[in-house]
């Protein structure tokens, strides 16, 4: 069910992207939804109203899919887990240096000391 949702929140997202960037801003943004492109099919204000719709109800499908995919996932654990409840395990202490070797004994014949 998850990977249903999720497929759909990706074309809903990319329809959504697709949707705004048409729209024409007031600096004229990329200029597509202009009536010139739209031919005789729509004037100027009624494309912005048909996409302004169009984003409002891209944008409140988005948000009901994003939460009805964060309750889904809410009691999981492991991957896709907050990271605040499962802390990374603690590291091993550094390992200490390991004690000096004793200095190698002389060479040649050993004097006895009384």
């Amino acid at each position: 069910m998850t990977a249903v949702l999720l497929i759909i929140h990706l074309f809903v997202t990319l329809a959504l992207i697709g949707v705004v960037l048409i729209q024409r801003s007031e600096g004229g943004g990329l200029g597509i939804g202009s009536s010139q492109g739209m031919g005789a099919f729509m004037s100027g204000r009624g494309t912005a109203n048909l996409l302004t719709r169009t984003t409002a109800i891209l944008a409140t499908v988005f948000m009901a899919l994003s939460l009805a995919l964060a309750l889904m996932n809410r009691g999981t654990s492991g991957v896709g887990g907050s990271l605040l409840e499962n802390p990374p395990p603690a590291t091993a202490p550094a390992p200490t240096a390991p004690a000096p070797a004793p200095p190698p004994a002389p060479k040649g014949p050993s004097v006895p000391t009384n």
